[in-house]
């Protein structure tokens, strides 16, 4: 299952504030043996979060949705899954209830809103106020504050992917190919990743006073093994040297 990361609010891309989920999700995730395979940060405005929504919701994806489902004006996510998702946005039993319990009388008229859903969403519970987020098949819509959207995190992936563990290759393989340049390894790069399709290969090249390319290749040891072969045996024939992990430190 592919994992992402949607975070809205202008405040982001304008500097207000500066964003502090996916620094989070990504711990939260290796606990767990995960990872976050795409993150997008985008502002409150109606088009671009239904552009992006529009995406997200078409795949079957995990996604963690931080941001935008107040009842002010500028929270606009509720709306726009309701309507990218062609259902009504109506009062949800269990959100009502929870913000007629937090707060009594003073829930109406505008914090009752917070509990309009899209029609099949289910509630997240809200440690701090019981104003809940929600789900929307395997969306998991948060607020925007950390403290939160983080015990909701913990709560969607222990109550509803209990058994999602482990997810994330957990064997690589690092080298530093020294005074190294990108393109004269290519051949060999595009041989690993069309004959080893399932190996997560990178090339990171590092300027400075020693330059190199980091070499990485994440996946089964096996395959790790014979990929490695080959990348070492180019690197060879190109007259250049490589230094394993070890070396480097």
């Amino acid at each position: 299952m592919n994992i992402g990361a949607l975070i809205i609010g202008d405040e982001l891309l304008s500097g207000k504030r500066q964003d502090q989920h996916f620094k989070h999700l990504q711990s939260v995730l290796a606990q767990r043996g995960l990872e976050l395979t795409w993150t997008i940060i985008v502002g409150d405005e109606a088009e671009q979060l239904e552009r992006f929504l529009d995406f997200t919701l078409a795949t079957k994806d995990l996604v963690f949705s931080f941001g935008g489902i107040g009842a002010t004006p500028d929270d606009r996510t509720r709306q726009t899954v309701a309507r990218v998702a062609n259902v009504d946005l109506l009062p949800h039993p269990h959100a009502v209830a929870e913000i007629e319990a937090q707060y009594g009388q003073g829930a109406y008229p505008n914090r009752i809103l917070m509990g309009y859903l899209p029609v099949g969403s289910r509630i997240i519970p809200n440690t701090i106020n019981r104003v809940p987020g929600f789900s929307f098949n395997d969306h998991h819509f948060m607020p925007g504050f950390p403290e939160m959207s983080w015990p909701m995190i913990e709560w969607v992936l222990d109550n509803l992917y209990p058994e999602l563990r482990d997810l994330s290759p957990k064997d690589e393989q690092i080298i530093y190919v020294i005074h190294g340049r990108e393109s004269d390894l290519l051949p060999v790069m595009i041989k690993i990743v069309e004959d080893y399709p399932t190996l997560r290969f990178s090339s990171l090249p590092h300027l400075g006073e020693v330059p190199h390319i980091e070499l990485s290749l994440r996946g089964h040891t096996d395959q790790i093994e014979e990929a490695m072969a080959l990348l070492k045996a180019a690197i060879e024939r190109a007259n250049l040297r490589w230094l394993n992990q070890l070396d480097k430190q």
